[in-house]
């Protein structure tokens, strides 16, 4: 232990005061590389799919259609724990390092797919699987680095900058997927190259480890019974939104059941293993934080919603709107990016501001408030009519910007602040794959919504439209009872589905004025709008709902005083044990009486030998015992006090939520650090 306190010292020392923001800035890069990439493909796919030469809407093909969208989600949700806890136990920044690494060369890889057709298309899945990688080495470590670089009163406002970028970059993705793909899909892969390169050269030479690794052994069991049960529920979503056999959905077919099941039973064994091995994947117990469990159950509704919002508003806008007001089919994706631009407006104002604020006030009023303002959002899209007045939209996106922005910036800052400094990578981890695993089940639960409404006039109306304009009858049938999540689709790629759907052969038979009109932009929008707006509905008003129990639960985190003090030093009362000294200086009174022992058994010897003088004078103060973390001035504590006693103050005392020295969670924070200055001065 002494070692690891004096490698802490040195590094303490050697980073200086602009580490902070090095850290920050090549973090924040990071997580928009990985995040940008989770959405750019989203409008590039059309020119992607052409680049090789495959149609992604023959049924056969859709395999290739929705693992080019998920897989990266998939894996990155997937591995973000595991990648996390590793950071935790031989390094933050080797894992997050690493990752650059990794996704940098898979994107170069991406850009060189020689093939074409369906191996074409294997090639670039298996190598966004490769992308996924690398991208949740960079998200399961980059909280905890900046958590690690800034002080207490700071972290609101980075893990605010480093967050809302984040999520700004699956908006930002769509703009940047629009412009490139048109001129190359292998742009799309291509830009990320030079700027991964960048990133990493910069991340080897100037990020410093300051967390003390935990070496412990791997929980394989752990790792594969996590990541079995996240894939077969992920994978279960792509049945449950094809069709089965005259339903509409596949959710009641026994391959989505039984990947349910398995998904299910998985997690189950999961969570009896990691109650029972030595040194856990992710410890179950930190769930017992309220600020951490609450704070992550708000992340997972608040994705659900945000996924869902930016696949209904890029099939809304480049399925009907855009159409309408004179865009070509293949126009649409770039100018859906262009329109959505709002939604990352609001969002990067609010983000940092609020993350500033709550280093000062509290997560709890912000990350409530922002997902009542979303809330609101969601209901006031709800009001507008299909074909609305643009302003009225901007500003409906405008307010759900700045209401998410509320709610991510200081729900992070809070999440990260109540986990106990060893375990901010799998904890940190555990809250970025409830994120990311929202995105790939938002798919599922909007898309499902959408199809079921689609599917209850979609029909009629279709079948109407095409006879009325000399389609035969026999073909216009057919059409009309396809799958409705091929219409989906097709609005969602940016195709003119009409024309994919009849067929070339068909249109030659038809009159000119008759297959302009069909093919022109405003049959279908004006087709589709009626089912369309009915599917809408029911899934902006999962939204709401999604948002209002995001909001019951971030109020439900716990609150802090104001005022207050800072964990550096002056008295400062603790809950439950006799007097300890302060790290400032002074003695620390106690409000319970009588000496508080350690958890797990009696006192623990000093490695140094004998007590030494407190960095403030006062009481003196024993040197940081062998096992354990340093919970306070140099004080040994067991890893989960905080599982039994609450939050931790500022000396490594337990106290309840919202009492002074609480802030959130674990004060931990710097007490490791103000030891090991302490002994190097001595």
């Amino acid at each position: 232990m002494s070692s690891d306190v004096a490698r802490i010292s040195v590094s303490s020392a050697d980073r200086g005061p602009r580490y902070k923001w090095i850290a920050l800035s090549n973090c924040t890069l990071g997580v928009l590389l990985a995040t940008l990439d989770a959405s750019i493909t989203l409008i590039a796919m059309p020119d992607i799919f052409r680049g090789i030469h495959l149609d992604p809407l023959i049924p056969s093909n859709s395999f290739y259609l929705l693992w080019m969208i998920l897989g990266f989600l998939v894996v990155s949700s997937v591995l973000i724990v595991s990648l996390g806890r590793l950071g935790d136990m031989y390094g933050r920044v080797r894992i997050y390092n690493l990752g650059f690494v990794i996704y940098t060369a898979a994107s170069l890889l991406l850009t060189v797919d020689w093939l074409t057709g369906r191996e074409g298309a294997m090639y670039l899945i298996v190598l966004r699987v490769v992308q996924g990688i690398g991208a949740a080495c960079l998200l399961a470590n980059s909280a905890a680095i900046i958590t690690d670089a800034f002080p207490a009163h700071q972290r609101g406002m980075a893990l605010g900058i480093n967050n809302i970028v984040g999520v700004s970059g699956m908006f930002v993705g769509l703009v940047l997927g629009g412009v490139l793909a048109p001129v190359s899909w292998r742009l799309v892969f291509l830009i990320s190259v030079p700027v991964g390169l960048f990133g990493t050269v910069w991340a080897y030479l100037k990020l410093k480890e300051i967390s003390t690794p935990h070496r412990a052994r791997i929980d394989w069991a752990g790792n594969l019974t996590f990541a079995l049960g996240l894939i077969l529920i992920m994978v279960a979503v792509t049945y449950g939104i094809r069709p089965y056999g005259s339903s509409a959905t596949g959710w009641g077919s026994p391959i989505a059941l039984g990947l349910i099941a398995g998904g299910v039973a998985s997690l189950v064994a999961f969570a009896l293993i990691e109650r029972r091995v030595e040194d856990p994947m992710f410890r179950l117990s930190l769930f017992r934080i309220r600020a951490f469990t609450f704070g992550t159950l708000s992340t997972f509704l608040s994705a659900i919603a945000r996924g869902g919002l930016m696949f209904m508003l890029i099939i809304w806008l480049q399925g009907i709107w855009l159409p309408q007001h004179g865009f070509d089919f293949t126009q649409t994706p770039l100018w859906a990016g262009i329109y959505m631009l709002p939604l990352t407006v609001g969002m990067l104002v609010a983000g940092p501001t609020s993350g500033y604020l709550s280093d000062h006030f509290g997560s709890r009023p912000f990350a409530t408030g922002g997902m009542i303002g979303a809330a609101v959002s969601f209901v006031l899209l709800s009001l507008l009519p299909t074909n609305f007045s643009y302003p009225l939209f901007a500003l409906a996106l405008l307010l759900s910007g700045i209401s998410m922005g509320l709610f991510a910036s200081p729900n992070r800052a809070g999440v990260m602040n109540s986990l106990p400094a060893s375990h901010r990578g799998a904890g940190g981890g555990m809250n970025q794959t409830f994120q990311n695993s929202a995105q790939v089940l938002s798919i599922g639960v909007f898309f499902t919504l959408m199809i079921l409404g689609l599917s209850a006039s979609l029909p009629q109306a279709m079948y109407a439209g095409l006879t009325s304009h000399g389609v035969p009858g026999a073909l216009a049938t057919r059409v009309a009872h396809l799958p409705p999540v091929s219409i989906l689709f097709a609005a969602f790629l940016g195709y003119n589905p009409i024309a994919h759907l009849v067929g070339a052969h068909t249109l030659a038979t038809l009159t000119s004025g008759q297959r302009t009109a069909l093919v022109g932009r405003a049959f279908f929008p004006h087709l589709i709008s009626a089912p369309f707006r009915s599917g809408l509905h029911e899934a902006f008003a999962f939204a709401v709902g999604a948002c209002l129990v995001a909001a019951l639960a971030s109020w439900s985190r716990g609150g802090r005083a104001a005022g207050v003090p800072a964990t550096g030093g002056g008295a400062q009362p603790a809950t439950g044990g006799g007097a300890q000294p302060a790290t400032g200086g002074g003695a620390q009174p106690a409000t319970g009486g009588g000496a508080q022992p350690a958890t797990g058994g009696g006192a623990r010897p000093a490695t140094g030998g004998g007590a030494r003088p407190a960095t403030g004078g006062g009481a003196a103060v024993p040197a940081p015992a062998a096992p354990g973390p340093v919970a306070g001035p140099g004080v040994a504590a067991p890893d989960m006090v905080q599982s039994v006693r609450g939050p931790v103050s500022g000396t490594g005392v337990p106290v309840p939520d919202g009492a002074p020295g609480a802030q959130d969670g674990w004060r931990t924070d710097g007490a490791q650090e103000r030891t090991a200055r302490a002994r190097k001065a001595r």
